[in-house]
């Protein structure tokens, strides 16, 4: 069963909420979603493991049901997450953060790390020089024609509803393991995962450039919760070395789920729920 709401920020902002299992039970798991800039997507991540403890989700503000006009900073994105659990009445929450949304748990574990409880990185958080690496396979898995009309739908300065749809598809099908299966799940993404904040994308990919994680990551190790894993798709054209390089400096463990890619739940489920599941019942202690 899921429930949701909203719940009003110290600045007026309305962020909407859903949560799957007993709400009653200590710790929750919160789930982080990517982007930035796209509604939650984590509800089938959810469902994987609401039968061990309550799992949360949310709209971050700008996106989905969460609606926002101002700008984006990671420091607002913290407090943000720390309102909720306080509105949650949860004292500390075991984090699952995705893509981006592992960036954001890492950053809100640096400024409020008494209230992580455990840490599960989900491909992601990407430092050092990770997308020359990127770029480079994600060209390779696009013909010339795919990645021209890529390029000429970029440019433009407004697009109709189908050019959006079909830029966010070829942006994203790469992401798969599977080019034919990508395609429809991207396909699908791109109508579901709507709509886009752009604005909110450019403002935090520019201040994560001025100030990179991998500035903190001395701060970030010392003060990490006992538990803490990072998890990455071994068919991810992010390279999974970036997470490999990551997991040394930070003394964490990375499991590489294989046949998977930057979603690797949609094309491993069973592989990564048992995967998560292991690692909330680690973090509960059961």
């Amino acid at each position: 069963m899921e429930t949701q709401g909203l719940v009003a920020m110290t600045d007026g902002t309305r962020l909407r909420w859903m949560a799957q299992g007993d709400t009653a039970q200590q710790p929750a798991v919160v789930l982080l979603h990517g982007g930035p800039g796209l509604p939650d997507y984590l509800g089938e991540v959810a469902s994987m493991v609401a039968d061990l403890a309550p799992a949360y989700r949310y709209d971050q503000r700008g996106t989905g049901h969460s609606p926002w006009q101002g700008p984006h900073s990671f420091a607002r994105h913290v407090d943000d997450l720390a309102e909720l659990l306080d509105a949650w009445d949860v004292p500390e929450a075991v984090l699952i953060g995705h893509s981006y949304g592992a960036d954001l748990a890492s950053r809100f574990c640096l400024m409020h790390s008494e209230r992580v409880a455990a840490m599960l990185l989900m491909c992601g958080p990407f430092v050092g020089d990770w997308r020359t690496g990127y770029r480079v396979e994600r060209s390779r898995r696009m013909s010339a024609a795919q990645q021209e009309r890529l390029r000429e739908l970029e440019e433009l300065r407004q697009r109709t509803e189908e050019q959006e749809v079909e830029l966010l598809t070829l942006a994203w099908f790469t992401d798969h393991a599977d080019p034919e299966g990508g395609w429809h799940r991207a396909a699908q993404g791109a109508r579901r995962r709507r709509p886009v904040n752009w604005v909110m994308n450019s403002e935090l990919g520019k201040e994560g450039r001025a100030d990179p994680l991998d500035e903190h990551l001395a701060e970030l190790r010392a003060c990490l919760p006992a538990r803490a894993e990072l998890l990455g798709g071994g068919a991810d054209p992010r390279p999974i070395s970036a997470l490999a390089s990551l997991a040394r400096r930070l003394d964490l463990p990375l499991t590489r789920i294989e046949g998977a890619g930057h979603e690797s739940w949609l094309e491993q489920p069973h592989a990564v729920r048992a995967h998560l599941r292991r690692f909330v019942q680690g973090a509960l202690g059961t």
